[in-house]
């Protein structure tokens, strides 16, 4: 298998948790300006040009949560997506809940740095910042008495763990929310996550709001 990515990005990281929880070989092609031959195929497998994307013989998936699926399959013990459907449906509802009301305001704050002064968009920040808060308080209390999302280790927490890392970078979770900031920091501690986490550090300094000092 053949996987399009790059070790900062927070969907990127998603896909690697699930890629380290199995064990699974890949090929890392890395998406950078260095390695523009990566880019350009990234680009004629999937024209949104999005990552990541893998790659497995003839087949090309795209977005994180289908590719997770897939892998899942491949390993052959449904590990991270449950069999049983009413479990499944919850997993697949908290992995969009991360992804929906975490990633994405958390992602909207960050491309607001990288504008232009002139092109800044105040409301839209302040409107993601509410979002953020608001998802924190409800997943507090969804996380109360649990060590994952949904029971046992699963897609929804390789949605949330590259979403509360970043996400508490640029709106920090209140300190109040004890369940929410524990889980996060359980997801830190899982190796798969810490691995990834640790393949992200030099790049760091990318990071357009500044990267805090911790972590």
């Amino acid at each position: 298998m053949e996987l399009f990515a790059h070790p900062f990005s927070s969907y990127c990281q998603k896909v690697l948790v699930a890629l380290y929880e199995h064990a699974l070989p890949f090929d890392y092609r890395l998406l950078s300006p260095e390695f523009p031959r990566h880019l350009a195929e990234l680009q004629s497998l999937w024209p949104i040009g999005k990552m990541p994307v893998l790659r497995d013989g003839d087949r090309v998936l795209a977005e994180a949560s289908i590719i997770i699926e897939y892998l899942d399959r491949r390993a052959g013990d449904a590990r991270l997506l449950p069999a049983d459907p009413d479990r499944a449906l919850r997993v697949r509802f908290l992995d969009r809940v991360f992804d929906n009301y975490v990633m994405t305001p958390m992602q909207a704050i960050v491309a607001d740095y990288i504008r232009q002064p002139a092109e800044r968009d105040p409301v839209g920040v302040t409107r993601a910042r509410a979002m953020l808060r608001s998802s924190y308080a409800w997943l507090d209390g969804e996380l109360a008495d649990r060590g994952w999302a949904c029971g046992d280790f699963s897609l929804a927490d390789c949605a949330a763990a590259p979403s509360l890392f970043y996400a508490d970078w640029v709106e920090p979770i209140d300190p109040a929310h004890e369940n929410l900031r524990s889980y996060r920091e359980r997801l830190l501690a899982r190796p798969s996550f810490a691995r990834a986490v640790d393949e992200a550090r030099p790049y760091r300094h990318f990071f357009p709001p500044g990267a805090p000092d911790r972590d």
